[in-house]
């Protein structure tokens, strides 16, 4: 066919019109297992207005808001340092407090007017629930009312109550359980901020998080969850929560713990897929133990342009990880891919970036290039949907995005993969094979103004995923 930017959208207009077959596949699944990690989401919009208002308030300067080498959070200030960062760059990053006392100044104020599912496995064990998955079994180290509340009210979507009993989410309450409460702080595109007569203008939408959580930062895992997953057959495990960790608390120890788990459900006659969400990860020694250690004994991995750029920096590779921190193009972030491919051994990375993503899978890997195509497209409708309308809350929501059109953005990445690639095949077909493994890359519905970003990730990795099982 021919190459005309036309006859390009077109093509790929096409191949998204099957994204509702796609979905329909998915009944098909029997069991998806989601951990470690669940809680409750404060959701609070920042204005450039509004967070100017308080640098000056806390007495903030540009020099001390642009340096970056402490990301924790010890006192309110380090929270609207961390929005700066984040506003300024247009990033996300999750900074990470220990102290109760900057908790309940959180809860004062910044406040929990806006609560729903927080962390990755609730986030997807929320949306798959809507897939027709048959049944969705989410691990909880806390499950109180509160907690119960933010889970789906949907039969298939469940978990364990205080006797060990697996039930649906919604009517647990372990009474004896503390919710924890993470705040998302989002901020938009083009809004502008000011600090000592310099105006700041936001590069992109994204969002800041503020994480106080006990449970999560010494990675509790309910032995209910364990037992039940080893002993059931599971078709996939999606993985996460090991970012709060802390290597001065014991944190990659924490991360270690983990493995036997792992290997064990490797173990199973009916191996299920295992999948690795990353999420950020401030402390260096617990993401080089996630990288090191998790990532080669998962089958698969996802993780978004900022978490490629650091992991890099943890396996050697700051040249790269600077250059792609300083040029965030596809054919940078492509030769990040293949170096983590190599290092890790993980069979199959995906790395989803603003208007594309891409996968690198080894060519025995059990999914089809085009049964990965198939399920990168999904999710890239379900992520579209998802940025329209704030939330998937029902089934109907995860193709509300289908018709509109393919980002000319996203063409564009595409196109620039496929020249650093060296295939065209990759610009028409979606796919092609390299040297070591199939690369597949999908441009994306992009959505101006999204009402969320939350969750968008852990969204893109789970459809793509499950939506090629």
């Amino acid at each position: 066919m021919s190459l005309s930017p036309d006859n390009i959208k077109k093509n790929w207009r096409l191949k998204y019109d099957k994204a509702s077959e796609t979905l329909a596949q998915m009944s098909k699944i029997k069991t998806l297992a989601a951990a470690f990690n669940v809680n409750v989401d404060s959701i609070i919009k920042i204005s450039g207005k509004d967070l100017t208002e308080k640098i000056k308030e806390y007495g903030l300067s540009l020099t001390e808001l642009q340096k970056a080498d402490n990301k924790k959070i010890s006192t309110p200030k380090d929270i609207y340092r961390g929005i700066f960062r984040c506003f300024s760059l247009g990033i996300a990053e999750e900074w990470i407090a220990e102290d109760k006392a900057v908790y309940d100044w959180m809860k004062q104020h910044l406040g929990t007017k806006k609560l729903q599912m927080g962390a990755q496995a609730g986030i997807i064990a929320n949306t798959l629930s809507l897939s027709g998955i048959q049944k969705v079994v989410t691990h909880t180290a806390s499950l109180p009312e509160l907690q119960a509340e933010q889970f789906f009210k949907r039969e298939n979507l469940l978990s364990f109550d205080e006797n060990g009993n697996l039930k649906p989410a919604y009517r647990i309450n372990r009474p004896q359980d503390e919710a924890s409460i993470h705040w998302i702080i989002e901020f938009d595109k083009d809004d502008k901020a000011e600090v000592d007569g310099t105006e700041i203008i936001c590069p992109k939408s994204n969002r800041f998080i503020a994480t106080y959580d006990p449970m999560l930062f010494n990675l509790v895992i309910d032995d209910n969850f364990v037992k039940y997953t080893n002993e059931n057959p599971v078709n996939c495990i999606i993985l996460s929560g090991y970012q709060a960790l802390d290597s001065a608390n014991n944190g990659v120890a924490l991360v270690e713990k983990t493995i036997p788990i792992i290997k064990k459900w490797k173990q199973n006659s009916e191996h299920p897929l295992i999948h690795l969400e990353i999420a950020s990860t401030q402390d260096k020694e617990v993401r080089k133990a996630i990288v090191k250690k998790i990532m080669p004994i998962c089958d698969s991995c996802g993780l978004n342009e900022r978490e490629t750029i650091d992991m890099l920096e943890v396996l050697g590779y700051e040249a790269l990880a600077e250059k792609c921190n300083r040029e965030t193009t596809p054919s940078n972030l492509w030769q990040a891919l293949k170096i983590l491919k190599k290092e890790t051994a993980c069979p199959r990375i995906q790395l989803h970036m603003f208007g594309l993503y891409m996968t690198a899978a080894d060519k025995d890997f059990c999914l089809s290039p085009q049964d990965n195509l198939k399920g990168m497209i999904l999710a890239a409708t379900a992520a579209a949907s998802k940025a329209s309308i704030g939330k998937l809350s029902e089934p109907s929501d995860i193709l509300v995005s289908v018709g509109q059109d393919i980002n000319q953005i996203g063409i564009n990445a595409l196109s620039e993969l496929a020249q650093a690639v060296g295939n065209q095949q990759l610009l028409t077909d979606g796919f092609c094979k390299t040297e070591d493994f199939n690369l597949i890359a999908v441009p994306t519905i992009i959505i101006d103004k999204p009402k969320t970003l939350v969750g968008m990730g852990d969204t893109i990795s789970a459809f793509s995923l499950l939506g090629a099982l």
